[in-house]
């Protein structure tokens, strides 16, 4: 059973990280578009209209991942039984449904944490790299509402491959 309590403080202390830096470089963009030197000397110079359009978004940015903060700092964990369907903060091993011959004595299982923001991120957690989706990604809208057992089929790069749900907790 995996300690989602624990797996979400690494996901939150990976977005508090990244905050700070996209902090960090509102800041320096800000700094550069308002710096004297960055003043247009003809009406083709156009550095200083640049930095502002990099600081407006760089804080944007900033202000879209600490909104995705605080949702994850409140984010409810709830623990799923083998019948449950996946919902938010459900944690999902994937394996796949035909690992084919050589693989079948130890089929590769893919870690999967349902949030509501913060999709993409990924943080190791006992020994394995465990991806952040949200119900809006591919994945995450095919996993809402299945169980333990279930199939789900993903498509990347023009292959189709085909995983079981092998736990939900």
């Amino acid at each position: 059973m995996v300690n989602k309590r624990a797996l979400l403080e690494k996901i939150v202390a990976r977005i508090a990280a990244d905050l700070e830096l996209y902090f960090k470089a509102a800041r320096t963009a800000h700094a550069e578009a308002t710096d004297p030197q960055s003043r247009a000397e003809n009406k083709y110079d156009t550095r200083g209209l640049e930095a502002s359009y990099l600081a407006r978004g760089q804080s944007r940015q900033a202000a879209e991942t600490e909104a995705s903060l605080s949702l994850l700092q409140n984010l409810p964990l709830r623990d799923f039984g083998p019948t449950d369907p996946i919902e938010l903060s459900a944690f999902v091993e994937l394996e796949p449904a035909d690992p084919g011959p050589a693989k079948r004595r130890t089929p590769a299982l893919s870690a999967y944490f349902i949030a509501p923001k913060a999709g993409g991120t990924e943080v190791e957690h006992g020994g394995r790299e465990v991806l952040v989706i949200t119900p809006q990604s591919p994945l995450g809208r095919q996993l809402l509402g299945r169980r333990t057992g279930d199939r789900v089929t993903l498509e990347a790069g023009g292959t189709r491959t085909e995983y079981r749900i092998a736990s939900v907790s």
